[in-house]
Parts: structure tokens; C-alpha cells; sequence
């Protein structure tokens, strides 16, 4: 089958090439999937550029690609969630991702069902994002309906899903962006905007109970500084620390490099009484479903 590969990794430039590749084989807990579309994003670049090696190892030649959708081929001879035929979409798992090709093999528990108001297109583009916002939402602690949230960068992608996702579970979202952008955030599930060009968030906002950080670097701090003590920061930008290797599992040669790593971050929030968490967004087919619900 045809499928892009990542031949070579490098800055400027890397190697991805399309090619002939051996067709994958499915395992008992296996889906064989007929990709229909796949969605591109930063996520790609960063691993050709070897950026998030530390996270996920990745050894050349890849297939590349995060989030797919596509039509069920084939399964594996103890699945259950999956039927030839099906409509699927996922965020591949992190230890086998290849959404560039023709063909791809995704253990059952990543896949769920492409909601009928999706097209292919729509809910490959949609995978990887929804999934993100849904595995930060859930990190929060604590949270009661009618709380507060601030998301930066709300007018992009992540805001187009973080948005709606955090308004169902009934907290009052803040965002920032462009005046133009508005009206279009507002119908989402915003319930208050603040226009970056006239007016800067650290300085109108106080007490917010959560901040969803897309925006990293010393907007961390910043962000921390509107919020509530006891309150949750999670950040997509800020970097991992040693809460976000036990969650993850890693060992503890990882769980020492990334305590150290997040080592600023944990405690400029522990000054204030607050908690930062990291998230990567893995493969999980139920959460993915239940974004998807709530987006459709």
C-alpha cells in the first residue's frame, strides 16, 4: 500500500516521502481500518523535527500521521467494538501512529463511531483537537456547574472545541482573541470575550476557578496569576512535569528528567496554592466519542 514516511527527521529540511509499504497485519484486539481521510496538524512537525522524542520515542522509517477517519476493513478475532462496515474516526495511539496511508491498524479501545452529521474530512479533522480538549477538561479538579474557565486562544482550533465541550458540563467560559472572531466564539458557549488588541487578560481577570493554557511560556505565569487559589491550570504549551510521568506511566529515569523539567512551573502554582497538570493527548476511543456527541 501507499503510505508518507518520515525517512529522515531534521529542522530544515526533513524527509517524508510517499512510498510503498508493506500492508499492516491486525492482531486479535486489532481493527483494520480503510483510511478515508486523515487530519494534518502541529502535532506532525513536531515529531518529523524529533520534538517530542522525549514523549514518545519514534524510530525511522515512520508512517506518519495522528488522526484518521475511515471505513472498518477488517478485525481481529477478540474485538467487540468494532464491525466491517463501521464509520470510524480516532487519534491513533502514541506507539502506533500512521494515519498517511492507505490502510492503518488501530487496537479497538482508540476507535469511535463518526457521528452522522460527519463527513470523513470533518471528523479526521476534528480527532486529534476534540480528544485534547476533552483529556484537559477531565484533568480539572473539582469542577461544579456554574465555575469558571479561562481558555486562551479560544478563537482557534482548540477553542472550537474546548469551548463547546467545557460549556456542556456547565461552567462559564472566558476567552481571548480577535474582535472579529466574536460572534462566532459567543455561539459556541463563550460567556465572556476579551478582545486582546484593547484589553489584556491578566489584568481584567481575577479568581477564575480554571485556565486551560494553550499558549505556554511565560503566559503560564501569567495565567496562574488570574486564578483562584485552589484552582486547576492545565496546559497544552507549558511542558510536562512529574505529576503528567506517573500518569503516564513512564519510568523513573523520565520521571526524574520531567520533575525537573516542570519543576518552575509546579512551583510558581504551589505558591498560590494552585495545581498545574500537562496533558499529551493519547488514544482513547470512549472520551473521543463522547466529544464528539457533544460537538455533532
Amino acid at each position: 500500500m501507499k503510505a508518507a514516511v518520515l525517512i529522515r527527521y531534521g529542522k530544515a529540511p526533513y524527509a517524508v516521502q510517499v512510498t510503498d509499504v508493506r500492508d499492516p497485519e491486525v492482531g486479535p484486539r486489532d481493527v483494520l481500518v480503510r483510511v478515508r481521510a486523515a487530519g494534518v496538524n502541529p502535532l506532525d512537525t513536531m515529531i518529523a523535527r524529533k520534538e517530542v522524542s522525549l514523549l514518545v520515542g519514534y524510530r525511522t522509517p515512520l508512517v506518519m500521521g495522528n488522526e484518521l477517519a475511515g471505513e472498518v476493513e477488517a478485525v481481529g478475532a477478540e474485538v467487540t467494538r468494532a464491525r466491517v462496515g463501521q464509520r470510524v474516526m480516532c487519534r491513533m495511539p502514541l506507539d502506533r501512529i500512521g494515519a498517511f496511508a492507505e490502510y492503518a491498524v488501530v487496537d479497538q479501545d482508540a476507535l469511535a463511531p463518526i457521528p452522522d452529521a460527519y463527513s470523513f474530512e470533518e471528523a479526521a479533522a476534528v480527532s486529534l483537537t476534540a480528544l485534547t480538549a476533552m483529556q484537559a477538561l477531565d484533568l480539572l479538579e473539582g469542577v461544579g456547574e456554574g465555575d469558571s474557565v479561562f481558555i486562551s486562544g479560544g478563537t482557534g482550533s482548540l477553542g472550537a472545541t474546548a469551548i463547546p465541550l467545557a460549556a456542556a458540563r456547565g461552567l462559564q467560559v472566558i476567552t481571548s482573541g480577535n474582535a472579529r472572531h466574536e460572534q462566532r466564539v459567543r455561539e459556541l458557549g463563550a460567556t465572556r470575550f476579551i478582545d486582546y488588541r484593547t484589553q489584556d487578560y491578566a489584568d481584567v481577570l481575577r479568581d477564575v476557578d480554571f485556565v486551560i493554557d494553550s499558549l505556554g511560556g511565560r503566559e503560564v505565569d501569567r495565567q496562574l496569576g488570574i486564578m483562584r487559589s485552589g484552582g486547576t491550570m492545565v496546559s497544552l504549551r507549558g511542558g510536562p512535569n512529574g505529576e503528567f510521568a506517573r500518569r503516564a506511566g513512564y519510568g523513573p529515569l523520565k520521571r526524574a528528567l520531567f520533575t525537573l523539567a516542570g519543576i518552575r512551573a509546579d512551583r510558581a502554582a504551589a505558591k498560590r496554592g494552585q495545581r498545574y497538570r500537562f496533558v499529551f493527548a493519547h488514544s482513547d476511543g470512549a472520551q473521543l466519542e463522547r466529544a464528539s456527541t457533544i460537538l455533532a
